[in-house]
């Protein structure tokens, strides 16, 4: 037996028919069975590729894109997981689309799905908006289905939003699964989410909440860590509280980088904006007041300077577990010594993990398309074994 037929085996035994034709907005809407739905379907889908057999599950579609922040990997992740499963991508250009002359989100949603298979949102600066927005984009695409208009309802995958970046944290925590020899191994490891000194602009919540949202379903223990002020979203500390509870791990808050470093498994030193700043910043959005924006963020970096200490250096990585925890983020890390002249981590820490930080991005793809598949596809188990039966190869030379 392939080890993709063995994850199929293994997807029959999971509860995962709320999946099909379905969303993904937030990790913790999710249950268990389906947030392993998504690691198994993931693993299937890279072992077939890898193996050069064609995943190709659409003849033809359309994979919506559109990204209101700039990204890199996720842009091309979402690119990646559609020609992964057949579907090609068009990116929506708000600024290159009647959005600027007074377009509702109706009508945009329903313009651009007509033979839409996927459509992937990231809208993540702005507290209460872009969960929001992607919420109104589903109601107006159920409306188009159910009115007619649409043939079919495209599936909404969250890209990062102001709450949540579940394609990036999914990937973290897949990558920590590989590395620690499976999900089983987790129970009890010592992980620290902690902020890090940034000379770049004021950074979105999505990636710090998301970790402690999800990674604390795992019986780990997760440390939440930074300054004072640099507080994020309490209702989601509140998932995280429950997620410890429920699972045997545990979670609790410190404003020491130290303390969260001391024997921690995992590390994941990264920049964010405070919750009070990002709603601040959102008001002047609402408002307008796009200078006061620029204010803003000229504040915030000044804010940040006073933290310059927060840095993940090899002196902290030292305490870490036995000295080698397993360093993590999202990238782009800001690199001190070479793409800042102070930031999130030293140079050399950064080096000696950068084989492991892209084999953590390497997962998104997989992550993505897994999504996709699962919303898809109505027998997602038969589907993956048929692909191994057709075993079409992906190249022929």
């Amino acid at each position: 037996m392939s080890k993709n037929q063995e994850l199929a085996a293994k997807l029959r035994q999971l509860d995962i028919k709320d999946m099909y034709e379905n969303d993904f907005f937030l990790t913790w809407d999710k249950t268990d069975d389906e947030i392993e739905a998504i690691f198994t379907v993931a693993d299937a889908l890279r072992d077939l590729r890898e193996r050069n057999i064609s995943t190709k599950i659409f003849d033809s579609g359309l994979g919506i894109s559109n990204f209101r922040d700039n990204s890199t990997r996720t842009r091309f992740s979402f690119s990646s997981a559609c020609n992964l499963l057949g579907i090609e991508v068009q990116d929506l250009d708000e600024g290159k689309s009647q959005i600027a002359h007074g377009e509702t989100v109706r009508e945009t949603a329903n313009m651009i799905s007509f033979m839409a298979d996927v459509i992937g949102i990231r809208d993540d600066m702005y507290i209460g908006k872009g969960h929001t927005y992607q919420k109104e984009v589903v109601e107006a695409l159920k409306e188009g289905y159910e009115d007619g208009v649409l043939e079919q309802k495209p599936t909404l995958v969250n890209l990062q939003c102001d709450i949540d970046h579940p394609t990036q944290c999914m990937a973290d925590i897949l990558h920590v699964i590989h590395e620690f020899g499976g999900v089983e191994n987790l129970k009890g490891k010592k992980v620290a989410m902690t902020w890090a000194y940034s000379p770049s602009y004021g950074k979105p919540l999505s990636v710090p909440q998301g970790v402690i949202g999800l990674f604390t379903r795992f019986g780990m223990d997760v440390v939440l860590a930074h300054p004072e002020g640099y507080d994020i979203m309490p209702e989601v500390e509140e998932v995280a509280k429950q997620n410890a509870a429920k699972s045997g791990g545990s979670f609790k808050k410190v404003n020491s980088m130290a303390e969260a470093f001391k024997d921690a498994d995992i590390v994941y030193p990264k920049s964010w904006a405070s919750y009070a700043a990002m709603e601040e910043r959102t008001k002047l959005y609402s408002d307008g007041d796009y200078d006061g924006i620029d204010r803003l963020e000229k504040k915030l970096l000044r804010e940040n300077a006073t933290h310059k200490d927060w840095e993940c250096t090899e002196e902290l990585m030292k305490t870490t577990k036995d000295g080698k925890a397993l360093y993590l983020h999202c990238l782009p890390a800001d690199i001190s010594g070479v793409s800042c002249e102070d930031g999130e981590v030293e140079a050399s820490v950064f080096d000696r993990y950068r084989k492991p930080l892209y084999k953590q991005a390497s997962f998104k793809p997989y992550i993505i398309a897994a999504m996709i598949f699962l919303a898809k596809v109505q027998d997602p188990a038969k589907a993956l074994e048929e692909l191994e039966n057709r075993g079409k190869n992906r190249k022929e030379f």
